[in-house]
């Protein structure tokens, strides 16, 4: 593993221990030549995932599939929410792990959507209405009150 801080190729790992969630393994390392540390995060992929994006006109875009991005995107939605990191990395995690069975390695950027309103809805009502203003792509104050009177409804049922 490539040190981040020198770029020393060799680096020794001191610790390993499974994330809470035990999707993945995280490893505390030491680099060799500059003998700073750092933490690494080793995961199951059972497949390359291609996310498919609609450009507009009819035309479609592929890009690989990138977690990084996907957690980005959730933690944006949960930021200042009483919402701990480990159960935001669950439903990453399990999206992921969702995309990966589905048997197909091309995915639907809408889908993917769909997957995390899906989870954040039962994580959070305020994060699913900041990732559905963007998702959804509101035009006027009217559609995000119109979406959000919805949630609320949902709420008490």
């Amino acid at each position: 593993m490539r040190c981040p801080f020198c770029g020393h190729e060799d680096s020794q790992v001191k610790d390993s221990r499974p994330t809470e969630d035990g999707a993945a393994i995280r490893r505390r390392r030491q680099c060799e030549g500059c003998a700073a540390r750092f933490t690494t995060f080793e995961r199951i992929q059972l497949r390359d995932l291609v996310v498919v994006k609609n450009e507009g006109a009819g035309g479609l875009r592929r890009e690989p599939f990138e977690r990084d991005k996907l957690m980005r995107s959730v933690s944006i939605a949960c930021r200042k929410r009483p919402i701990d990191a480990v159960r935001i990395e669950k439903l990453v995690s399990g999206i992921q792990r969702q995309l990966e069975t589905l048997g197909d390695s091309e995915i639907a950027s809408k889908l993917i959507g769909e997957m995390v309103m899906d989870g954040l809805k039962g994580l959070d009502s305020v994060a699913y209405i900041r990732f559905a203003s963007v998702y959804k792509d509101f035009r006027e104050a009217r559609d995000f009150e119109e979406f959000a009177g919805n949630v609320s409804e949902v709420g008490k049922s």
